[in-house]
């Protein structure tokens, strides 16, 4: 495909390879409070390691090389745990624990984390503007660290896929009941291959009434940084809040935009009983976790 020349008067080609992805983390958590409080509702502990840990190492998996937090005040315990931590691992080498070494160790160099502070709540929109310093010469990925997918193939990485073959953005693509609509992003779209959509319009948050159909929009993008422009128009869109869906609806008048029915499963933890849920299910599949869970089980039914 030929080079594209945008507004701002950058030029990309179009099937460049995706080094970037930006990590939207400044929400409140307020569905986990009070715990939430203090802590990052992205570092809640998801059986083995913190929430975000899922997407960040999607994002590696893919081919990311840069990842862009969007951060706020109360998400210093974010970019601590992807530090390094001279004293712990220190003790932990002076103790002969290696293997616990080096599985700490490795977090501080799994990729290049910057930090970017979002400093009001104006949206998801609005942090995704955020990132332009980082993310305007070219196509870039975006991750809502609240859906964790596990798949034999990363999710974003599957994205890439479809625009390295179409160009364009892209987005994860989950067909749901038509009574949940209201909670997601919703698109009108036609099938073009088998899992890939051309989209063709879509809302936010629609009621089931409003809805254009029932394929959903999930925690994963790739995005042209055509976005940035009409993103930094500032337009309120539903909760009087700057929505990433509504730019993406001007953006389709320019640029193809596809959607993939991403291979895998997802788990929403970004509700208490989501969370939970997760929880429960992956150490289900754990084999030195599983019989702790059952044990419980059981004699919850015994009682």
């Amino acid at each position: 495909m030929k080079e594209v020349v945008l507004k701002n008067g950058l030029s990309m080609k179009p099937n460049a390879v995706v080094t970037k992805c930006l990590f939207p983390v400044a929400g409140l958590g307020t569905r986990f409070l009070p715990v939430t409080k203090e802590i990052a509702k992205e570092m809640l502990p998801l059986v083995d390691r913190p929430v975000i840990s899922y997407g960040v190492e999607e994002a590696i998996e893919s081919g990311c090389r840069d990842i862009i937090m969007i951060t706020g005040r109360t998400k210093r315990s974010i970019e601590d745990y992807f530090d390094s931590s001279f004293e712990l691992e220190s003790i932990l080498r002076d103790r002969g624990k290696m293997e616990l070494y080096e599985k700490i160790h490795s977090i501080s160099e799994m990729a290049n984390i910057l930090y970017v502070r979002q400093r009001e709540p104006l949206g998801l929109g609005h942090a995704v503007l955020c990132g332009e310093p980082f993310c305007r010469d070219g196509y870039f990925g975006v991750i809502l660290p609240d859906d964790v997918f596990v798949s034999d193939v990363a999710v974003l990485k599957q994205l890439i896929e479809v625009h390295r073959r179409l160009g364009g953005s892209v987005v994860a693509l989950e067909e749901i009941p038509r009574s949940e609509v209201s909670r997601y992003g919703i698109v009108k779209s036609r099938i073009e291959s088998d899992g890939v959509h051309r989209i063709i319009d879509m809302v936010e948050k629609p009621s089931p009434e409003e809805a254009p159909g029932n394929f959903a929009i999930m925690g994963r993008y790739i995005l042209s940084p055509a976005i940035f422009p009409l993103l930094a128009e500032g337009r309120a869109g539903a909760g009087g809040e700057i929505q990433l869906t509504d730019a993406m609806k001007r953006l389709l008048e320019t640029e193809p935009m596809w959607g993939l029915v991403y291979r895998g499963r997802r788990f929403d933890c970004g509700t208490q009983k989501g969370w939970l849920a997760a929880n429960i299910q992956l150490a289900l599949e754990d084999a030195d976790l599983n019989p702790v869970i059952l044990d419980i089980v059981n004699a919850f039914k015994e009682r």
